[in-house]
C-alpha cells in the first residue's frame, strides 16, 4: 500500500491551510473608510460624561457663572444656587436648558450657555480596544475615527497580536443586539493595506488575540 506514503506527503500542506486558515478572522466586514470631502461629518451629538471639564456662562451674572468645572464621577456637578445638578447623559443644549430651569427659580428668564472644555466621554461614547496591543484603553470618541486612529492611539499590534483574527462587538441600536465584525489589523498596520481601515461609531469594542503559533 502506497497510500499512507502519498498522504504524508500532503500532510504539510494540509496543516500550513489550516494554519492560514486559522491566522484569517471570520464574520462580516464592514465597508472601507472613505476619506473624501463628502464622507467627512459632524457625529452624532456628545453627551456630557463623568470628569468632563465644563464651563456654565449665565448671561448678566457672572457670580452665578462656573469656569472649568469637572463633572463628578457620580455624573452631577454644582454651580451657585444649583447643588447636584444631573449632567452625565445631557447633551450641552439639554444641561443648560436645566439648568435655565432651575435658575428661573432666583432670577429673571435666565440666559445660560454650556461649553464642553475636555471631553471625556461616557461608556456609550468611547472606543475600547483590548487585547495584543501596545497598551489597552479607552478612548473619547471623535467624529470620523477609524480603526487607524484608535490603533495608533493605543500603540499598535503587540508582537504576539494576531491581527487578522481581530474583531470588533458593535451595538445595532435598532435590535439592541451585538453584532461581530471581522477586522484585518495585520493587513492595516504591518502590510498598510487602506483597504482594511473601517470608521468607528461610539461604543465600538475592538478585541485583538494573541496568535495561536
Amino acid at each position: 500500500m502506497k497510500y499512507p506514503a502519498i498522504l504524508s506527503r500532503f500532510a504539510p500542506v494540509s496543516c500550513a491551510a489550516l494554519a492560514l486558515v486559522a491566522c484569517a478572522g471570520t464574520g462580516k466586514e464592514l465597508p472601507t473608510a472613505n476619506y473624501s470631502s463628502t464622507a467627512i461629518a459632524p457625529s452624532e451629538q456628545y453627551t456630557i460624561g463623568p470628569l468632563d471639564e465644563i464651563t456654565i456662562h449665565v448671561w448678566r451674572n457672572p457670580e452665578l457663572s462656573a469656569d472649568k468645572v469637572r463633572v463628578r464621577p457620580d455624573g452631577r456637578l454644582t454651580i451657585p444656587l444649583v447643588q447636584d445638578i444631573p449632567a452625565v447623559g445631557k447633551t450641552a443644549t439639554e444641561l443648560q436648558e436645566y439648568i435655565a430651569g432651575e435658575l428661573a427659580k432666583y432670577i429673571e428668564q435666565p440666559i445660560v450657555s454650556v461649553i464642553v472644555n475636555t471631553p471625556e466621554g461616557n461608556f456609550t461614547q468611547q472606543v475600547r480596544i483590548i487585547g495584543a496591543t501596545g497598551q489597552p484603553a479607552s478612548l473619547p470618541f471623535r467624529a470620523n475615527m477609524t480603526v487607524l486612529d484608535a490603533m495608533i492611539a493605543v500603540g499598535g499590534l503587540n508582537e504576539f497580536a494576531a491581527g487578522n483574527r481581530a474583531k470588533l462587538i458593535r451595538l445595532d441600536r435598532k435590535s439592541g443586539s451585538q453584532v461581530e465584525y471581522r477586522l484585518r489589523l495585520s493587513d492595516l498596520i504591518r502590510k498598510g493595506d487602506a483597504s482594511a481601515n473601517v470608521l468607528l461609531v461610539p461604543g465600538d469594542t475592538i478585541i485583538i488575540p494573541e496568535s495561536r503559533f
